[in-house]
């Protein structure tokens, strides 16, 4: 049986896939480590099956060196597609030397003459300097360092005011979507259409919590064995959307929907689930490269097709949760990070 076809979207000057390869993991040995070699071969892997979109930032440990180093090694390094961040978490002067020198960095660190995707972050929303950042990188753009310009965990309100002062220019906003967190949903989700921006998905898996791994088991420690996303999605899932006991019941829905569509995993129905939603472009799913990896699992989202019924019972559960509510208990997009 042939393998289902990729399914892709406009991404600025790209056509990009819209299963991505989240590399936040290179950011701390937490999640386990294994060679570059290793981390390497394993991005080939991915390439060949497809999956040629790439996610890191500045701040994830070696990813970008890493991604740079395999880029350079492939015969048609365009192939594949890198997207970065800036984020500025601290206050920073903002002055054309400053932005430069940001982008220039991580050009040097991926080995190429442009950055694919340049996602900005910008911490404190009371310093409105993100304007000004955000006027020198599209200049940069136009002078051909960088080929699309996108936001990370930006809310509704500043994505319009970023999207109404720069028109026609922000590609994506990369936020959390997934069947627990909900909130890109509601009013970011207005905001992107009407501007003609892309989600790009990440924590669509809940750090591994939506997989089959899960069903049946006890509530864990989260000063056990997790990992630092595991700690921040039980988290989420036992103190804002519900319990763990609601949590299982909706990974048991998930599974008998799995069934009805040829065994698909858990984590497949979730990544379609959030990959029907209009607004989204691609959901970002993080990748231990080396040590723990799905890239063939992973291609089966292409061929599922959620019924009108499968929804009706994801509804059912959902319903009975505080998932709705999370908008106003936790925040817009990105407020858990400021």
């Amino acid at each position: 049986m042939d393998p289902p076809a990729h399914e892709t979207f406009r991404l600025g000057p790209f056509n990009a896939p819209r299963l991505w390869t989240g590399l936040w993991q290179l950011s701390s040995n937490a999640w386990g480590t294994t060679s570059v070699s290793k981390i390497r071969e394993a991005m080939g892997r991915h390439v060949a099956l497809g999956h040629t979109a790439f996610d890191m930032a500045d701040h994830y440990g070696s990813a970008e060196l890493i991604y740079g180093q395999f880029r350079a090694s492939l015969a048609s390094p365009e192939a594949v597609i890198g997207a970065t961040k800036w984020c500025v978490f601290k206050p920073t002067t903002i002055s054309e030397e400053t932005v430069e020198a940001a982008v220039r960095q991580r050009m040097e660190r991926m080995r190429t003459e442009r950055v694919d995707l340049l996602q900005f972050h910008w911490q404190d929303y009371d310093n409105h300097d993100y304007i000004a950042a955000l006027g020198i990188l599209l200049d940069l753009q136009r002078r051909g360092l960088i080929a699309a310009i996108g936001l990370c965990n930006f809310d509704a309100p500043r994505t319009d005011e970023i999207c109404a002062r720069f028109p026609h220019t922000i590609v994506s906003n990369q936020v959390p979507f997934s069947l627990i967190d909900t909130r890109a949903s509601f009013a970011l989700a207005e905001v992107c259409t009407r501007h003609n921006v892309k989600l790009l998905t990440y924590g669509t898996l809940c750090g591994g919590f939506l997989s089959d791994k899960w069903i049946g088991e006890p509530e864990p420690d989260p000063y056990g064995s997790l990992n630092p996303s595991q700690r921040k999605y039980l988290d989420m899932i036992v103190k804002a959307w519900g319990s763990w006991a609601l949590f299982q019941e909706l990974l048991v829905v998930l599974r008998e929907i799995g069934d009805l569509h040829n065994g698909a995993s858990i984590s497949n129905i979730a990544t379609r689930w959030v990959l029907d939603h209009p607004v989204v472009g691609a959901v970002i799913i993080g990748a231990r490269l080396g040590c723990t990896e799905y890239p063939s699992d992973n291609l089966k989202v292409y061929a599922l097709a959620l019924t009108p019924a499968d929804r009706a019972q994801i509804d059912a559960v959902l319903a009975r949760s505080a998932g709705s509510r999370m908008i106003e208990t936790i925040g817009d997009c990105g407020a858990e990070y400021r």
